[in-house]
């Protein structure tokens, strides 16, 4: 019993104290101090009273839950707002009606838990993406922006866009619209540069709608605005103030065509033939009417009055007039197209015709609507928007 007694001590002191092997693994031998600490005993050979036990080390809280990496489901958020998935659903993608009062639990808890819904499973689940491509010749002209807005106003959630930018380039506009079926987008919006008028819509492919000319011939929805009659307005605007050398700087012939044309019947309708060699490209941006001012204004005779095809190309044409020392309207007169913001706030303002950028975005999105959501079917249809002159003070 003794010699028990002894051991079970020896098993308590061994069990207290703190291990003191030095580095390089050697244990003391029975009997010996260990050494310490010049200062006192090292951090880690300090000895524990006898009879004392160290506290235990802490353990990790097991009943706190650890940030979690999974994703928020949709019945996270039905638990959450005391609803079931399927009322989540309705309030999410607005299919049906639900009570304000719900609307508001079910919104808080997608905020609160921050539920985003798998794009992915969306579609696989309803075959449908909700995702519309906007293929554009040149993002940075405001007009597509304006459009754009408008046809995400008329979507509406849970439907996005996502905008390809062709720079007027047939190649990319026809990469852009493949890639878009591939990528199983639910429809097509596109403003084309006037390259793919002979662009095969396959079966496989979802609606698409058309803004503006260039591809009229095409078997599809389109919106187009009422370019021809606001470019007649434009030109007989300017005979009625005395114009009679009347320039008209396009982009491309295709998509400004029937701007062209209004052009060239107004000028007829006031005994005047159209001239080609008054006619010179601009590519729709602010260099190109820049550059093709100054081309027109070294003719001679020299133009009174220039018609351009948009803003954009109007407002390089003053820049080349205020290099080349003329004065606007005083020496030649200048009207726009599009009626972009920046229209009324360069010097001077410009007299513009009014395209309804915002309005054509929104009648694409109704038509897409229509074929996607309404499921109306049947032959193309096209929505005509009308054009109007606003004069300041440029013609």
């Amino acid at each position: 019993m003794t010699c028990g007694r002894q051991q079970l001590r020896c098993l308590r002191a061994l069990r207290c104290r703190t291990p003191t092997t030095p580095v390089g693994g050697v244990r003391p031998r029975a009997g010996t101090r260990p050494r310490t600490h010049p200062t006192g005993p090292a951090p880690s050979e300090q000895r524990t009273p006898r009879g004392h036990r160290p506290p235990a080390p802490e353990r990790p809280d097991l009943t706190s839950t650890p940030p979690s990496t999974a994703r928020v489901t949709i019945a996270d958020v039905a638990r959450a707002s005391g609803v079931s998935t399927t009322t989540v659903s309705h309030v999410l993608t607005g299919k049906r009606p639900v009570a304000a009062a719900t609307q508001e639990r079910v919104r808080h808890a997608v905020a609160e838990l921050g539920y985003r819904p798998s794009r992915v499973a969306r579609q696989l689940r309803m075959g449908s993406s909700q995702v519309v491509a906007v293929v554009v010749p040149d993002i940075t002209n405001p007009f597509y922006g304006q459009l754009t807005r408008g046809l995400a106003d008329a979507l509406g959630a849970p439907w996005g866009s996502y905008v390809c930018n062709t720079d007027g380039s047939a190649a990319r506009e026809q990469f852009f619209l493949s890639d878009a079926v591939a990528r199983g987008v639910d429809g097509i919006v596109i403003s084309s540069a006037g390259a793919t008028g002979e662009l095969a819509v396959g079966p496989d492919w979802p609606p698409l709608v058309t803004v503006g000319g260039g591809l009229e011939e095409v078997s599809v929805d389109g919106v187009l605005p009422a370019d021809r009659e606001g470019a007649y307005a434009a030109v007989q605007h300017l005979l009625a103030r005395g114009a009679r050398h009347v320039a008209m700087v396009v982009g491309s012939r295709a998509t400004a065509s029937h701007r062209l044309e209004g052009y060239q019947e107004a000028l007829r309708d006031h005994g005047l033939e159209p001239a080609d060699d008054l006619v010179v490209p601009g590519d729709f941006t602010r260099q190109g009417g820049r550059v093709a001012m100054t081309r027109l204004m070294r003719r001679d005779p020299r133009p009174d009055a220039v018609f351009c095809a948009n803003d954009l190309m109007a407002i390089g044409a003053l820049d080349a007039a205020r290099e080349l020392g003329l004065r606007v309207p005083d020496d030649v007169r200048l009207v726009g197209f599009d009626d972009i913001e920046a229209a009324a706030m360069v010097s001077p303002a410009l007299t513009t015709v009014v395209n309804p950028a915002y309005q054509s975005g929104w009648a694409a999105g109704d038509l897409l609507k229509d074929r996607l959501v309404r499921g109306v079917e049947g032959p193309r249809r096209t929505v005509s928007l009308p054009c109007r002159l606003v004069v300041r003070e440029s013609g």
